[in-house]
């Protein structure tokens, strides 16, 4: 069954190579009980690795059942170990985190078996064991003989044939010893094919075969007695391919779970990086969101889907040019299919009086739907109505400021009827605004508002208006519509000597600039979290480091390197989005402090910065685990045994 032929083993040491197995030539047929002795550093341990196809030989052929295996790749030799062999080491190498019942099962884990299945079996080979009781006891609540009793079950889990056991009594008190060597005597009755290694001659003697090893070199090779049995091996069955994965992912959650609770305060730390990232990144979007909505909320208040014709060529030029814009203008862009309405504004500042209280103010002419355009509502009284615009009404409605600065707290129904004087015009209130919610222009000045004929016929005197507000109908594109006004305008006065300013525009300006700035604050976030990222897999690469032995036992049971890789993968991403799910938590709770002292503006959450937070945790967790986690699943199975 095994044929090792011209077997050499060499090892760099200091610079020079030191050859420890030197032309080893051995078979070993199928049911046999062999003993490989020699004294340490003689190479019995090193060939029973290259037996069990933990280790590869420098040279020379090794043929299982026929077929030469000594070149076969990490994966192929994990399906072989995982098929054919079951290890008995001298300290157990049970993990630690698992249970009896969970160590026993871990091999057949790796092979695809039934989950239900394996563990029945699990727990029937620990009771055939004596262990029945012991069955979801942790190692280190389990004696030196008791932990190697679970040792043998798992090394019996996939009924492979041949059991292979270094100094498997090295460890035990003598008592221990004779129990171990008992039930490996009748495992070997039972047809199983046992290698053990030992130094000592007693142990060697319960073998029919004993094989002495020196300097590398096998001198003696002696059969006491013939003894094969039958083995008869016992199916355990296979899950289909869905279900052999769905076990291996939650074979690997449950392990890295377990590594994370174990080393809470260092998981933490590493978290730490990523929890600051994403909070900062979900902060930076939701501040830019909340500002940006106040500036908007601010544009809404001087219209919504409006366009403000004023005077001069350009802005710069509005004050200084003596072009003028006249009420004619305004009626005739009302009278456009395109527009739901115009008005005429014009603005002037004087003083105003009431009682014995003078102080500047100003009176801004509008028509009936001026309130509505600058996004303000009328609180107490009434609006502007047609008869007031056509009869020039003496009537004026009060912001809230003027209220307040004119009136003091007397109760708004009181004020309403009252005369107030500008430029000695008296003026009746019949309306009062709402304090406005956003810090518009106006709503910090003592601002008044009367009909614009009024303010033409009876304080000013000049019929000319500082600016004309259209509003563009639903539906109607506003910058096609700002390019149908200039055209009607500079045919109707001989030129174009006026400018515009469209809402739509201004709007989508403060979106773009926001935009930008979240975008530049959003990348400087995001350093944070690569820096974030670099922790993870520092932590993960110390963590491969700790835990490199029990990478060693998983492989020699016949994990592969994918399982390997996908475990550590699986550790880096939980704490990626363990600790994305807490930086989201921290900028909610942040978001809630900042509402709740701010009064200026609030911040807004956006379901896509969440959405993109976790995106982002969890590419993390696979981009920078993806070193530390390649790099365990390439360890040398012997190498990583050999760490304590």
């Amino acid at each position: 069954m095994l044929r090792l032929e011209h077997i050499c083993k060499n090892f760099t040491n200091g610079g020079s190579e030191v050859q420890i197995l030197k032309d080893v030539n051995l078979h070993i047929t199928r049911g046999e009980f062999v003993a490989i002795i020699g004294q340490s550093g003689s190479g019995k341990s090193t060939l029973m690795n290259i037996i069990g196809c933990l280790d590869n030989p420098s040279s020379g052929n090794y043929l299982i059942d026929g077929k030469d295996v000594s070149h076969y790749d990490a994966d192929q030799k994990s399906a072989l170990r995982s098929k054919k062999f079951g290890f008995i080491f001298q300290r157990y190498n049970l993990i630690s985190t698992l249970n009896a019942t969970e160590n026993v099962a871990l091999p057949a884990i790796y092979a695809g078996k039934n989950k239900k299945e394996r563990s029945e079996r699990a727990k029937k080979l620990l009771s055939d064991l004596e262990l029945s009781e012991r069955l979801q006891n942790l190692p280190n609540m389990l004696s030196g003989g008791q932990q190697q009793r679970v040792s043998i079950a798992r090394a019996l889990m996939n009924s492979g044939e041949v059991i292979l056991a270094d100094e498997p009594t090295g460890a035990l008190d003598s008592k221990s010893g004779e129990m171990v060597m008992e039930i490996l005597g009748k495992l070997h009755k039972q047809g199983y094919t046992i290698v053990i290694v030992t130094h000592d001659s007693n142990i060697a003697a319960h073998a029919n075969r004993v094989i002495e090893i020196k300097d590398g070199r096998i001198i003696q090779d002696s059969v006491k007695r013939d003894e094969k049995f039958d083995f008869v091996k016992e199916e355990v069955r296979k899950n289909g391919r869905f279900a052999s994965l769905r076990d291996d992912i939650t074979e690997s959650f449950k392990m890295s779970v377990s590594a994370i609770v174990s080393h809470k305060m260092r998981s933490l730390l590493t978290m730490l990086g990523i929890i600051i990232g994403i909070a900062s990144v979900i902060c930076v979007v939701a501040l830019g969101n909340g500002s940006q909505e106040k500036i908007l909320s601010s544009i809404r208040a001087i219209g919504t889907n409006t366009i403000e014709i004023m005077p001069g060529k350009t802005r710069g030029d509005r004050f200084s040019s003596r072009t003028r814009l006249h009420v004619d203008d305004s009626d005739f862009l009302g009278q456009q299919s395109f527009l739901d309405y115009s008005t005429p504004n014009t603005t002037s500042s004087a003083t105003i009086t009431y009682q014995n209280l003078d102080l500047n103010g100003y009176l801004k002419g509008g028509d009936v739907h001026s309130i509505d355009i600058n996004g303000d509502t009328v609180e107490y009284g009434r609006n502007f109505s047609e008869d007031d615009i056509k009869h020039s009404a003496s009537v004026v409605i009060l912001n809230n400021n003027a209220k307040t600065t004119i009136f003091g707290n007397l109760d708004p129904n009181e004020i309403l009827g009252k005369i107030i004087f500008f430029k000695k015009k008296p003026l009746e209130v019949i309306g009062i605004l709402k304090k406005s919610s956003t810090e518009s222009f106006d709503s910090d000045r003592v601002m008044m508002y009367a009909p614009y004929t009024t303010v033409f016929n009876k304080i000013n005197g000049d019929r000319t208006v500082s600016s004309i507000t259209v509003k563009v109908k639903d539906g109607v594109n506003s910058q096609l519509a700002e390019e149908q006004i200039s055209q009607i305008l500079t045919q109707k006065r001989g030129q174009t000597d006026f400018h515009m300013q469209n809402s739509d525009s201004v709007k989508q300006v403060v979106e773009q600039t926001t935009g930008t700035m979240k975008l530049l604050i959003g990348s400087i976030a995001f350093i944070s979290l690569v820096v974030g990222g670099i922790g993870v897999m520092n932590i993960m690469l110390v963590s491969v480091t700790e835990r490199t032995k029990e990478i060693g036992i998983r492989m020699a049971i016949g994990a592969k390197q994918a399982n390997i890789l996908q475990q550590f993968l699986i550790e880096a991403t939980l704490i990626c989005i363990i600790g994305g799910g807490l930086g989201i938590g921290f900028s909610y709770l942040l978001g809630t402090l900042f509402n709740h002292f701010s009064k200026d503006f609030s911040m807004i959450f956006s379901p896509a910065s969440i959405i993109l937070a976790i995106v982002a945790s969890s590419a993390i967790g696979i981009v920078f685990g993806y070193l530390p986690a390649k790099r365990a699943s390439q360890l040398n199975p012997i190498e990583a045994l050999s760490q304590e």
